[in-house]
């Protein structure tokens, strides 16, 4: 009888350990320092897909939001080169947050995000200027997901922040890049990622005053992490470095942010790491071996 009341002792406090831990203090509240969410839609979602999105991001859980549009006249705005007519689906609620939190990007319909990863996105943003807040995407359809980013820009300048256009330019040609890397070079995106943190990160280190250097450093952090590019590849990625290092960015800042993204999504969003399940099935496997050996007395 011992035995059995220290086994439920332990899956009493096991299951205790798995519930969440409470609603969190902000939960439905309006933050009336850093105002209210911003949801982005893209202008060509149908009226059924709004909703979807609604739901995905959660909007109705949120005290007060506000609701704004992105479509082609803001995508040129921000991005000189973009295209009037294009079709905007991809759709973001951004949470602003306090200085020094930095970035949290969540794809909530992973599915449908076929392009851009939650880095891919983060890397942009930071280059374009935009820190610490908490960014959720979401898309009713399969899309590549690059209208979010537009969207996003849109949602900075809505809340009374001015975004540099050039720096939001050089951040869509990253991400177009990136993307590009990923689908026609057949690289891993976490890979591209990692090759394009790695190189702002040695910029900001060794302060290029040259094309030529940093043409020298997309050569070594290529040969560091094995990543082989075609010359036209190569040239484009050193190209868009080069439009980089001339942007007044802080690269460290940059750089320690972007080494805590993966963190910070599961901290945030409630992530598990796979080995606390490992843990799990131990757990009661030794707990099944223990119920055994009890009937086997």
């Amino acid at each position: 009888m011992k035995k059995i009341s220290l086994w439920m002792t332990s899956f009493i406090l096991l299951f205790a350990f798995m519930l969440p831990t409470g609603v969190k203090a902000d939960e439905g509240v309006i933050n009336e320092k850093l105002g209210v969410p911003i949801v982005v839609y893209g202008a060509n979602l149908s009226d059924a897909e709004k909703a979807s999105v609604r739901e995905s991001l959660q909007v109705d859980k949120e005290a007060e939001v506000e609701e704004i549009y992105v479509d082609g006249n803001d995508l040129v705005k921000y991005i000189p080169d973009g295209d009037r007519n294009a079709r905007m689906f991809s759709s973001a609620k951004i949470t602003r947050q306090d200085a020094g939190k930095g970035l949290i990007i969540k794809i909530v319909t992973e599915e449908n995000i076929t392009q851009v990863t939650a880095d891919m996105y983060g890397t942009a943003m930071l280059t374009a200027g935009i820190e610490d807040a908490v960014v959720e995407v979401a898309s009713p359809k399969k899309v590549t997901g690059h209208s979010a980013l537009t969207g996003i820009y849109k949602a900075y300048e809505v809340s009374g922040e001015v975004l540099d256009t050039e720096r939001t330019d050089v951040a869509n040609d990253e991400l177009n890049l990136a993307t590009k890397f990923a689908e026609d070079a057949g690289i891993d995106q976490a890979k591209v990622s990692e090759l394009l943190t790695e190189i702002k990160k040695t910029i900001s280190e060794q302060k290029p005053a040259t094309k030529e250097e940093v043409e020298q450093i997309v050569s070594e952090q290529l040969s560091k992490l094995n990543i082989e590019l075609s010359e036209a590849d190569r040239q484009l990625l050193i190209d868009l470095m080069d439009r980089i290092r001339g942007l007044d960015i802080d690269f460290g800042k940059l750089s320690e942010q972007l080494s805590d993204f993966s963190n910070k999504i599961k901290e945030k969003l409630g992530e598990i790491d796979p080995s606390f399940w490992e843990k799990v099935k131990e757990f009661f496997s030794s707990i099944a071996n223990s119920v055994k050996s009890w009937f086997g007395d």
